[in-house]
């Protein structure tokens, strides 16, 4: 990200740098158009040659010479590029994509949540439900249904019913690697499911 774009582009990574090639494309690998998600693949003097010892990764992730980073992205029309998600953490519920990330921004900005991590569990009516695991914000004085009702009508009010977890479990922390990211990995083992209908 260029200083000149910092304000008019919040929220944005950038554009790719000279010399590297970077789009964000569909599962067929077409480049998508402006506001639509799809994964972010790159290509360049910088790619690497594969993984070491591992075969079936480096042919996972680079195909026909384009690198499959993980990272679901949306590009605006002048090509700014917006991270929205991990493609590993999308949930498929209903046959639609929800990017959890969109769900936390959601029911972080409520008092009663201090952390919170989204995870799918399995279902046999929709293939994956929403599950949101919370942990209380400090401040908070009411018990645990007053703030999952609370929660189910902040997400009526901001996000489409598909992306409204039907599952609300507590914790007192989420699990964390070293650089303080969720471990996604960690909730799905926890609360396996199935999800709650």
């Amino acid at each position: 990200m260029s200083p000149e774009h910092a304000r008019s582009k919040v929220g944005s990574t950038g554009m790719p740098y000279f010399g590297i090639d970077v789009r964000v494309v569909d599962k067929a690998g077409t480049p998508v158009p402006p506001g639509i998600p799809g994964e972010v693949v790159s290509r360049g003097p910088h790619l690497i040659s594969g993984y070491w010892n591992r075969p079936d990764a480096t042919q996972e992730a680079i195909r026909d010479g384009w690198f499959h980073t993980g990272d679901i992205a949306e590009v605006d029309a002048e090509g700014f590029i917006y991270i929205k998600d991990r493609s590993k953490d999308m949930v498929i519920t209903g046959g639609e994509n929800v990017y959890p990330a969109e769900v936390e921004d959601v029911l972080g900005g409520h008092a009663g949540v201090r952390e919170v991590g989204v995870i799918g569990q399995p279902s046999p009516r929709w293939g994956e439900s929403v599950c949101a695991v919370i942990v209380r914000g400090d401040d908070w004085k009411g018990d645990d249904e007053l703030l999952v009702q609370e929660l189910r009508t902040l997400v009526q009010s901001r996000l489409a019913r598909f992306k409204q977890p039907k599952t609300y479990v507590f914790m007192n922390a989420l699990p964390r690697n070293p650089s303080g990211k969720i471990l996604k990995r960690m909730l799905r083992e926890q609360f396996p499911g199935p999800a709650s209908e």
